[in-house]
């Protein structure tokens, strides 16, 4: 009985021990690990802002086709009109709508380039540009 009791005594001094040692380590562990959550977080953003820019691209080349073909007067200035239209203003200011772009027969072709904004849109705009191609068929 004796034995027992002094083998469980050292077994809990030594748990004490290694407790004391380990005291303090999920907080180092934490401080280390959040520069790399942030990080992630950063490119995930940055992705987003990626696909937006690209949907963005194509619906407003989408839209300027569209305008573009259905005026008879002066195609060219309703396509870029139409085109910016619908575009939030931080993607407006590098915002290069080419109207049209092909001369296909039965087609009005557009291509709309944006650039993807870094981090925050508006502020820093020196990042990849993003293509977005639209054709409208011509009537008549």
């Amino acid at each position: 009985m004796v034995t027992t009791e002094r083998a469980e005594t050292r077994i809990g001094r030594r748990r004490e021990r290694r407790r004391d040692r380990d005291r303090g380590q999920t907080a180092i562990e934490f401080v280390g690990v959040t520069p790399l959550i942030i990080l992630m977080l950063i490119a995930l953003w940055q992705c987003a802002l990626f696909g937006y820019t690209f949907i963005l691209a194509g619906n407003a080349a989408d839209v300027a086709a569209r305008a573009g073909n259905g005026s008879q007067h002066n195609p060219k200035g309703a396509c870029e009109q139409a085109g910016r239209k619908d575009l939030p203003s931080a993607w407006q200011g590098k915002a290069h709508i080419g109207c049209p772009i092909g001369y296909e027969p039965g087609l009005y072709k557009v291509r709309v380039d944006l650039t993807v904004p870094v981090l925050v849109p508006g502020v820093l705009d020196w990042g990849p540009k993003v293509h977005g191609d639209a054709a409208s068929a011509k009537e008549g």
